[in-house]
């Protein structure tokens, strides 16, 4: 890892009709629009569904770096963000997200450990630790036998 403060720098583009697309270095570019319930074709990523993915995404390589620091063998982890869009005092904003983590691993012994390290996952993700909403974590651990 690299001493902080590290930089990331995304460049878009856009005209007056069309998809907005989204590049930055060594990374295939992608093509956002707005969602349905903002007039947009509801066929592509839009920064509602980017920012419920990064925060997905980055529970996910938390909890992947905690475990392995806590040598907790596991399987798989999926994560559903879901984020709840209203207006509050006249502004559009998230105002919670619910992410909904389903661990696997092999040993019930494990399992203790396995829920600590998806609440601590959860406390160090940098995105959900750069939001001003309130993130929840309805955390569940599977043991395949």
């Amino acid at each position: 890892m690299t001493n902080y403060p590290h930089h990331y720098i995304v460049k878009a583009s856009g005209q007056p009709q069309g998809s907005v697309t989204a590049e930055a270095d060594n990374v295939l570019p992608i093509n956002t629009a707005p969602p349905v319930e903002f007039g947009g074709p509801g066929d592509q990523w839009s920064p509602e569904t980017l920012l419920m993915a990064a925060i997905a995404d980055c529970l996910i390589l938390s909890f992947r770096a905690i475990a392995r620091a806590s040598k907790l063998d596991w399987q798989e982890l999926t994560c559903e963000a879901k984020g709840v869009l209203d207006r509050v005092d006249g502004v559009t904003r998230f105002t919670e997200v619910i992410l909904t983590a389903m661990l696997r691993i092999q040993t019930e012994a494990d399992q203790t450990k396995a829920q600590r390290l998806l609440e601590k996952a959860k406390q160090t993700c940098l995105i959900t630790n750069s939001l001003a909403t309130e993130c929840r974590l309805d955390a569940h651990v599977q043991i395949d036998q």
